[in-house]
């Protein structure tokens, strides 16, 4: 009843924007449906299917691949489930879009991140907007915008009917990790039906040098999903359903692991381009059941803990070309979250029970969008983009409980008496505006400006989590510094106000250069407040404090550089290439005016391809500076710096590609500047270390398409 009450809701919201462009690219037997593009995208932060391609042998998180463009990086989580930031922004503040959908939370430790539920398998291209991102392209967060497509939908050109698909498989020596993935499109002239399923699996892998075992990093997945594509003369219809399934996946940095991931979707959405227009409807909805609880690594032990998520969205975009140099966007968008979690008793444990521990009681988190868009191309050089967008975010959530009232829960005992004695509800009402200029400065140099303020309110465990004991709030954060967190009433929206710019040239010879500098300062950013040290059993010291969810100011600053160039162009596809890239930044607690916790340090990356023919042959250097600014409130942990070499060779034959690379080439040990405290070792050893980087590890892939 609550979703129909929300798809109702939702139908007395109206239209919003991004142009809708019906694009036919023929091939022998079929075409491309549909497609939607993002306005002004940026070419250095985009991936296509074939760099995709080239990393699904050595990873199966999406996440590690968007991480190979500038100013993006990853903080690590399982074996597919590391957290994208982009210059400094985590995921939690990142809009991250699945096949055009916000995929929600459903887990205190972030566990089934967005990315999670994207295979690099069967990923057809990825974009990113590092810098200002247009009003357009989403709302409710502070950083830029990620997108993960799958491949548009084919029909055939003839009266004939097109069959055709595509299968891989892969090998990992380090972990032992294998997997496969198959697409298949049955096709005709108006009605397409792809399937695509794929399956992932791996054991714990080996830290570089003689870092030895990393514990909890074991993991296995699989994905199904069916779309469903009719094209009609003004636009086309789709439908997607699919279902995920992880029975378990481990997380070196918290203290639990994920045991149980089940998560099926449908998806629905209208594309059609008008005389007067372009309108885009579409209408998604999502149930997540997520559990946790010790993996081999962390046992002995008994702690379940289970998350319900129901997500419901809805959208209407409209663009319209008002005269040959304006376009106008138009949209509105409405997104329903439910979350339940709730930690059943453990049989015969004094702290765990005798009740059930209701961390968030049916929580809601509905927010209602509209904005426009104005897009003006003043002349053959110059063109802008500028949009207000207004957001309301209401939330509320039930009434808690602690385990029960002993003495050993009396900390939870008189937390949930406190949260539950004031009202839950919350209502915010968040503007934001963005202002993009692009100049072309002559044939072979162009220049970008931007300006945005943009909104995000808090999420529902930042807002709603209320355990003081200090087991309970080691439960929260996605972190993965094994402190605990505490939820705050009071949060307001963070408010950040970021400039961005970006120089790029290009020239004759295949060689391109970009410079992007930018700015941003954020209001009311939600860091976190020391609460108390955090003792052991026997009331000792863990190293480890409690922290509350606090609003602070905050300012992120550097600068991204990308370029390449050819080294020798043959004949179509045939060449050599050199691309290079090196990102800075400064992260800055304003309020207590030391580092932000998890910034990436100086780094940088080269890349050499070569193909000819049949044959590809790449090399790549991938270095990373000692991290040294330190967040003294979380005690963060240093990390060297460090430097790898991974190698490739590709072969493709009868339609067949044979794929040898070697990651980590001389098995260097080092440490991951954003991995956090390695608990999962922590809790065998006793000793703490940062999360190690994975050793060598050989891949072989293999692919074909039919």
């Amino acid at each position: 009843m609550m979703i129909w009450k929300a798809a109702f809701r939702a139908g007395l919201v109206a239209g919003c924007c991004v142009p809708v462009m019906a694009q036919a690219q023929d091939t022998n037997d079929a075409t491309l449906g549909a497609q939607v593009t993002v306005a002004m995208p940026d070419p250095a932060t985009e991936l296509d299917r074939a760099s995709i391609a080239r990393k699904q042998s050595s990873t199966s998180d999406m996440a590690e691949v968007v991480a190979d463009l500038p100013g993006v990086s990853g903080a690590t989580g399982g074996g597919f489930s590391t957290m994208p930031a982009i210059r400094g922004l985590g995921e939690q503040r990142l809009a991250v879009l699945v096949d055009g959908q916000l995929i929600d939370a459903a887990c205190p430790n972030d566990m089934n991140s967005p990315l999670s539920y994207a295979d690099p398998q069967n990923i057809a291209s990825v974009s990113v907007l590092t810098g200002v991102a247009p009003v357009s392209a989403g709302g409710d967060n502070i950083g830029g915008v990620i997108s993960v497509e799958s491949a548009p939908p084919l029909f055939s050109t003839s009266d004939a009917l097109l069959v055709t698909g595509d299968a891989s498989t892969f090998y990992r020596s380090n972990g032992d990790g294998f997997g496969g993935a198959v697409k298949l499109t049955v096709a005709g002239r108006k009605l397409s039906a792809t399937y695509t399923g794929s399956y992932i699996q791996s054991d714990q892998y080996d830290g570089g040098g003689s870092k030895g075992l990393v514990r909890s990093t074991e993991y296995a997945k699989t994905d199904h999903a069916l779309a469903l594509a009719y094209q009609t003369g003004a636009g086309l219809i789709k439908l997607k359903g699919g279902y995920h399934f992880s029975p378990y996946e481990g997380f070196p940095n918290q203290y639990m692991d994920m045991t149980s991931n089940k998560s099926w979707f449908l998806n629905g959405s209208y594309r059609g381009v008008y005389d007067w227009g372009d309108l885009d409807l579409s209408m998604a909805y999502r149930d997540t059941r997520h559990k946790m609880n010790f993996l081999e690594d962390k046992l002995p032990g008994d702690m379940p803990m289970n998350t319900q998520v129901h997500s419901f969205n809805t959208s209407a975009k409209v663009s319209l070309p008002v005269t040959e140099r304006d376009t106008l966007r138009l949209g509105s968008e409405f997104h329903h979250q439910w979350l339940n979690d709730y930690w059943p008793p453990v049989a015969g444990s004094m702290m765990m029970g005798p009740n059930t521990f209701i961390n968030i009681n049916k929580a809601t988190r509905d927010r209602i969008g509209l904005y426009g868009e104005w897009e003006a191309q003043w002349s053959d050089q110059l063109s802008t983009i500028a949009g207000v967008r207004f957001e309301r975010v209401e939330m509320d959530t039930g009434d808690v409980a602690p385990y029960g009232t002993s003495m050993m829960n009396m900390a939870d005992v008189m937390a949930a008496n406190a949260f539950n004695a004031v009202g839950h509800k919350r209502v915010d009402n968040n503007w934001n505006g963005s202002l993009l200029v692009n100049y072309a400065l002559n044939d072979w140099a162009s220049l970008e400006l931007g300006y945005a303020h943009k909104t995000r309110s808090p999420n529902i465990y930042e807002r709603y989590t209320w355990g003081r004991g200090s087991m309970a709030s080691r439960m929260i954060g996605w972190y993965g510094d094994g402190n605990g967190y505490v939820g705050n009433l009071d949060l307001k929206p963070e408010r950040a106000d970021t400039f961005s710019a970006a120089l790029s040239f290009a020239g004759k010879g295949g060689w391109s250069l970009r410079v992007s500098p930018y700015y941003t300062h954020v209001n009311d950013y939600i860091d976190a407040a020391f609460v108390q040290d955090l003792t052991d059993m026997m009331g000792m010291p863990s190293g480890f404090v409690q922290l509350q969810f606090a609003n602070q100011k905050a300012e992120f600053y550097g600068v991204d550089v990308s370029g390449a160039v050819d080294l020798w162009k043959g004949s179509g596809q045939n060449g050599t290439k050199l691309n290079a890239s090196l990102s800075w930044l400064r992260g800055n607690n304003l309020t207590d005016d030391g580092p932000l916790y998890r910034q990436m340090p100086l780094n940088a990356k080269a890349g050499l391809t070569h193909r000819q023919g049949a044959l590809e042959l790449g090399a790549d250097l991938e270095w990373v500076d000692a991290k040294t600014r330190l967040d003294a409130t979380r005690h963060e942990m240093r990390t060297d710096a460090y430097a790898l070499v991974n190698l490739s060779a590709a072969y493709t034959i009868a339609g067949a590609r044979l794929s040898v690379d070697a990651t980590n080439l001389f098995d260097k040990a080092y440490d991951l500047p954003m991995g956090g405290v390695s608990l999962g070792d922590y809790g065998v050893t006793g000793d703490l270390r940062n999360v190690p980087g994975r050793g060598r590890s050989i891949n072989v892939g293999l692919s074909t398409s039919f």
